[in-house]
């Protein structure tokens, strides 16, 4: 089918996923550029009349899980419920519409992975091997690839996972990573050996190259990965050595499915899942080998290699169908910098919320976006001017220039009669280059095309002046007839956005008493209709929102270090249990250590931070005549009046922090896996406030 068929058909049957997010830890705005990508793309498709289903579920499997439970003191799975809660939540509030959102930890997926399985077993793509594997020696483990971390053998990049490089992205195992250490507990991993499954992808070679030069990706992609073909594919390790949070493989001991060989295998089991709950929906015509069903994935170009050449030889050798498409995007970057806790810019999405709306950070990604593997910036300076400007400024305006005249002076009736049809012909002309553009993932384009017409009606608006129209006696027909002109290019042009702004669209269409905004619906026009009164839709955005934004995003990352800093774990454990790439913990010399001036000091109040559930505010006594500040995330271990007259020991050389509630002037150490245990370093009795600890 051609893509003019694509456009022009009204049977088109498809489903789309995002990647599984991994559930060991809260949702950022990193993640939510493919899933706002992918629900702009589906509810795109669901106006133009296709049958579009969109599902996603938890990542719920493997080692960071188990750690990110071990360290709130709970279960893998009460982890991964409460996350999986907290999920819902955030793609509601952010307006991400999923048919199904589910979870790799499900009895669907466990039947698909050994169904899957036991046919790749059966066919002879399964073979066991006996390998020697990192050992932690002192968390007493095996090491999962994500869990050793050293120089890649291939380009010599520092820092680099145990199973493949994000520098040269070569793959590898961590046995051949250089000055290997795992990151569990910081030891130097030993070699163990242990008996392992592969599967067999250099079975799929001549499969995998059919499929990449079918127009399933990009070329930028399918050129990178004929160079792996190339150089020829390696089995791949699917299992892993208990304990590991995850499903057992079938007629194994102590061995189960590695996390990468369940989660592509949790699309089939949430839409399985949908489709036993929905009539006349059916499994099998989207994944047989011969469906006319299309299959979209949207991937971003880190996990690349899992599903463009691992799955697809999965889905072949199971016998199933391959991937129509795989949409891959870039990373996010803030004001121009790698998201980073220290400097405040990994931003949860739930802070984002606390201070603007979704649909602000929905309309901005959308006017990044071009459809290629590009990094996207999240400049907040470009933001505020381009919300104000665009929504506010252009596509609002054009509504709140013309309505209040319509229902004051005309009881809300439009003209029967279209004053400019030179302007709504263009407006209406622009909608196949913009459906277009929104097909092919080119959101930015598009956005600029509806705002060129915006622009383009705004001056129209202001030649004509109704305003000065209004004031002149026996116009009131062509009154009626241009003020009805700008609320039909506004809902023209809300029709357009709709996939991006839904929620604007929902108030836009009650504003213009229409059941809803249909993509079809941009070819008539609303003449001789009634509309409601006009309410503002957007409301325009401040500076010191977004700087609120940031301060909060810094206040929680010092929480957070410092439950972390105080954690059995490792801190490069921690790190990987937020899912943050780790940095070398490099050791440091008695210089070094002798910089930092730790010192007995004693609390003299306790106060509940407002706003901060986990922050106490105490004011120490350090013997030096007056009093300092800090900020500290104990408020769930400690009662504030708990606290006041115990000693205990800060860093008192460190920079003072301005922060949203204060100036934070040094740091309590604390002791712990956080929340409720928590503790704070207290000296043995007779140490005095102001004694130098050494």
């Amino acid at each position: 089918m051609s893509q003019t068929d694509k456009d022009n058909s009204s049977s088109r049957k498809m489903l789309v996923t995002s990647a599984l997010p991994y559930a060991n830890g809260p949702l950022h705005m990193g993640h939510l550029v493919e899933y706002i990508q992918s629900d702009i793309w589906v509810r795109f498709q669901k106006m133009r009349g296709h049958a579009c289903t969109f599902v996603c579920a938890d990542d719920a499997h493997g080692t960071a899980i188990s750690l990110y439970a071990q360290k709130q003191g709970i279960t893998p799975e009460a982890s991964v419920a409460a996350v999986h809660e907290e999920r819902m939540e955030d793609f509601r509030r952010f307006l991400v519409d999923f048919d199904n959102y589910h979870s790799t930890h499900s009895e669907e997926n466990r039947t698909q992975v050994a169904a899957i399985y036991n046919c790749l077993k059966e066919k002879g793509h399964i073979v066991r091997r006996t390998i020697t594997q990192a050992f932690d020696p002192v968390s007493k483990r095996f090491l999962a690839d994500r869990y050793v971390k050293g120089t890649c053998p291939r380009c010599g990049a520092a820092d680099q996972y145990g199973d493949n490089c994000e520098s040269c992205s070569a793959t590898y195992s961590p046995a051949e990573l250089i000055n290997p250490r795992s990151t569990v507990s910081g030891a130097t991993p030993v070699e163990r050996e242990s008996e392992h499954l592969f599967f067999r992808l250099s079975d799929f070679s001549s499969v995998i190259r059919s499929w990449i030069d079918s127009g399933t990706i990009r070329q930028e992609i399918a050129n990178k990965l004929s160079e792996w073909l190339d150089a020829g594919l390696q089995d791949w390790d699917i299992s892993r050595d208990a304990p590991y949070f995850g499903f057992q493989i079938p007629g194994e001991t102590d061995k189960y499915f590695y996390v990468w060989l369940d989660a592509p295998v949790g699309y089939m089991a949430a839409f399985r899942n949908l489709c036993d709950r929905t009539e006349g929906l059916d499994f099998d015509a989207f994944w047989k080998p011969d469906s006319d069903a299309e299959l979209h994935h949207f991937i971003g170009k880190d996990i690349i290699n899992f599903h463009c050449l691992f799955w697809p030889a999965m889905l072949s050798g199971a016998g199933y169908r391959t991937p129509t498409k795989v949409h891959v995007h870039g990373y996010l970057t803030i004001n121009g910098e790698k998201m980073s806790k220290s400097r405040g810019t990994l931003i949860a999405a739930r802070t984002w919320l606390d201070h603007l709306g979704p649909e602000s950070l929905r309309y901005y990604y959308a006017a990044r976006l071009s459809g290629r593997m590009e990094d996207l910036d999240l400049n907040t300076s470009d933001l505020v001017q381009r919300i104000n400007s665009d929504l506010v400024g252009k596509l609002v305006n054009i509504a709140s220039r013309n309505a209040g005249f319509i229902t004051k002076r005309f009881d809300g009736r439009l003209s029967s009669t279209n004053a400019a049809p030179e302007l709504l012909d263009a407006c209406q002309q622009a909608a196949p280059l913009i459906a277009s553009l929104y097909e092919e993932l080119d959101f930015a384009r598009a956005m600029r095309k509806v705002m060129s017409l915006a622009d383009k009606a705004n001056s129209w608006i202001d030649e004509v002046k109704p305003w000065v129209i209004a004031r002149t006696p026996g116009e009131e027909d062509r009154l009626q007839a241009v003020c009805s002109v700008g609320i039909n290019v506004f809902r023209l042009l809300m029709i357009y956005l709709a996939p991006v702004l839904p929620a604007m669209a929902k108030q836009a269409a009650g504003f213009l008493n229409t059941d809803s905004l249909r993509w079809d619906d941009s070819q008539t026009l609303l003449l001789d209709h009634s509309i409601n009164t006009f309410t503002p839709l957007m409301k325009r955005i401040e500076q010191k929102q977004i700087d609120a934004v940031l301060e909060q995003a810094r206040v929680e990352a010092l929480s957070q270090q410092s439950t972390a800093s105080s954690s059995p774990v490792a801190p490069a454990a921690a790190s990987a249990v937020a899912g943050e790439k780790v940095a070398r913990a490099d050791e440091i010399g008695i210089d070094d250590f002798s910089r930092i001036d730790l010192r007995v000091a004693r609390i003299v109040d306790a106060q509940p931070v407002e706003g901060a559930d986990k922050l106490l505010r105490l004011t120490l006594d350090l013997d030096e005549g007056r009093t300092r500040t800090a900020f500290s995330g104990i408020r769930k271990a400690y009662q504030p009046q708990d606290l006041i007259g115990r000693h205990t020991l800060v860093v008192a050389n460190l920079k003072p922090r301005r922060m949203r509630f204060g100036v934070s002037e040094v740091m309590v150490l604390t002791a712990g896996s956080g929340g409720e245990n928590l503790w704070l370093v207290q000296p043995d009795a007779g140490a005095r406030p102001g004694m130098p600890v050494s």
